[in-house]
């Protein structure tokens, strides 16, 4: 699967402008994943764009977060923060000069006018507008103010906000996802673009620097889709004006991604937090080929892919308009199976930074695992790969082979549901096979331990092997019981079983 000749396009450029407000969340990240997916498809360009002029909700700690996310999922972008590009600077608390300049020409080009009204007059209004059984928007009261009427305003002490006047026409547009859309002029009132302290608003600075930054496509969420038919009318007006190509973007409204509760997914919903994720060790290519199922698919039959095949296939026609869900338990397993494809050695390697997390392998910070650690996890890494769906569950899989011996402990609830008084005889024998064997490798241990316990004590294998495995891993669950003990070695592996006999009742 490859791009077609008539695929690529290097005059594509789409942007990705997130706002560095709190952790991002995974609706965020489905957004920048089908603009990184599209630019590449077509072998245009990926801007990352910072839209940080909310100074009261915007941080330095979310912005680092942003940056990371970004590094951590894989998307390389090709012009903004670190990389640079012709349109710096990419964060819009940098660019203020050069609002206020379009600012000022939109208002001398009579695009834009001075409203002077108050949030008590708006509210008045509305009311009545709706008890009128009309739409509530601006009214446009301050359209064509007379020098009079701004001279008795600016006597009071007002200060004006500065709003866009939007043409009276019905605003068309071709949604890439949704089709032809079409918004009448009484839905679409005027609307605010600098506020009266001087502060530009969203609805300006981000059309704005799509024009100057000549983005040709716009894919974003469908809850931007009503401020839509404003922009086109501005980016008509920029070009009036001179500012950027002239061209208005084509856009492409993403559907929703829903959480419990036919609701849509929010910040606040805890599955949402992209935080969450890496924490609990999802790999960057598990977690984005599910999100790219949250509104397209490769083809019908296949749920698993790499990134380089959703380049290839990707298409913005193909995304589904209707709200997608999202499903935790398809987003494990579509990890687990990108953990099992990868290669041992690689598969090993990611594993290191959750078993420093809780102090098994040292810290970078404290040189880092010796060669004996790594040498064991290798080892230990396919024994635990097709078991795994995510990679932090390699502290309670197999943490029992890093801990400690002093720290090592059997978990209490496990030990009180196996470890009772029919597991002595177990124990003691167990004991006794593997201190007179030779071999300690995976076939000798089970034929003696078998030998000693299933023929000598008539036991079922299941209830032989149970309490030797929560004897040694300390869990009911753990890696293959036989090649466990031989990475212990046998006196730890000795040492663990006789431990164990003192949790055992007296019978």
């Amino acid at each position: 699967m490859a791009n077609t000749p008539a695929d690529l396009d290097p005059t594509v450029r789409v942007r990705f402008c997130p706002s560095p407000t709190g952790n991002p969340h995974v609706g965020l990240v489905r957004t920048a994943l089908f603009n990184w997916a599209f630019a590449r498809h077509h072998g245009g360009t990926l801007v990352f764009r910072i839209e940080d002029t909310d100074a009261a909700r915007d941080s330095e700690d979310s912005y680092n977060q942003l940056l990371d996310a970004m590094r951590w999922l894989g998307f390389n972008w090709d012009e903004g923060p670190e990389v640079g590009g012709p349109h710096e600077p990419y964060r819009q608390s940098q660019r203020m000069d050069i609002y206020a300049d379009v600012a000022a020409k939109l208002h001398e080009g009579g695009f834009a006018y001075h409203c002077y009204c108050n949030t008590e007059e708006l509210d008045a209004r509305r009311e009545a507008a709706r008890a009128a059984g009309k739409p509530s928007g601006y009214d446009g009261h301050c359209r064509e103010l007379t020098a009079d009427q701004v001279a008795v305003y600016r006597t009071e002490g007002r200060q004006p906000i500065l709003r866009f006047r939007m043409p009276d026409r019905t605003i068309v547009f071709d949604d890439l996802v949704r089709g032809r859309l079409s918004f009448e002029p009484e839905n679409v009132p005027d609307y605010g673009i600098v506020r009266a302290n001087g502060a530009p608003l969203y609805t300006l600075v981000n059309p704005v620097d799509d024009a100057l930054m000549g983005i040709t496509h716009v894919l974003r969420g469908e809850d931007l889709l009503s401020s839509t038919p404003r922009q086109v009318a501005l980016y008509a007006a920029l070009a009036e004006i001179g500012v950027g190509t002239g061209t208005t973007p084509r856009f492409g409204h993403l559907p929703y991604v829903m959480g419990d509760g036919n609701k849509k997914l929010s910040k606040r919903d805890p599955q949402a937090s992209l935080n969450l994720y890496r924490e609990r060790g999802f790999l960057p290519e598990g977690l984005l080929n599910y999100l790219a199922l949250l509104g397209w698919s490769l083809s019908e039959d296949q749920d698993r892919f790499s990134m380089d095949e959703l380049v290839a296939a990707f298409d913005i026609a193909k995304v589904n308009a209707n709200p997608a869900r999202f499903d935790l338990k398809k987003c494990e397993s579509i990890n687990a199976d990108h953990l099992r494809l990868l290669a041992p050695d690689e598969f090993a390697r990611r594993l290191v930074p959750y078993l420093q997390a809780p102090g098994l392998l040292p810290a970078e910070s404290a040189g880092g695992p010796t060669p004996s650690q790594l040498d064991l996890l290798a080892k230990v890494a396919p024994l635990t790969q097709e078991r795994m769906v995510v990679l932090s569950e390699i502290v309670t899989m197999a943490g029992f082979l890093f801990v400690d011996p002093a720290d090592f402990t059997v978990d209490p609830e496990d030990a009180a549901k196996v470890l009772n008084s029919d597991a002595r005889p177990v124990l003691e024998a167990s004991i006794k096979a593997l201190e007179q064997l030779g071999d300690f490798t995976p076939e000798p241990i089970q034929a003696a331990l078998r030998e000693a316990l299933v023929d000598g004590l008539g036991i079922k294998p299941k209830f032989a092997f149970t309490p030797l495995r929560v004897a040694v891993t300390g869990r009911r669950v753990s890696p293959p019981l036989f090649e466990s003990m031989e990475l212990l070695g046998r006196p730890e592996t000795l040492r663990r079983l006789t431990a164990a006999l003192e949790l055992v009742p007296a019978s």
